[in-house]
């Protein structure tokens, strides 16, 4: 598959992909994240995080 930006519905637990691709843009950094390596997102913003740190930057609204 080429590099691709997939469309996902973030779950609480899991996400389900809406149209396959490679990867998501994280909402607070930009970073691509494969979603291999998809482990952060918000299911009420329906929003994917590089990791962690934006996580947490985006719950205290430092971005």
């Amino acid at each position: 598959m080429t590099d691709k930006i997939a469309r996902l519905k973030y779950l609480d637990n899991s996400f389900e992909v809406i149209e396959s691709g490679t990867h998501v843009i994280c909402a607070v950094s930009g970073k691509k994240v494969s979603l291999e390596n998809l482990n952060y997102w918000n299911v009420d913003l329906q929003e994917p995080y590089f990791s962690y740190i934006e996580a947490n930057q985006k719950r205290e609204k430092k971005v």
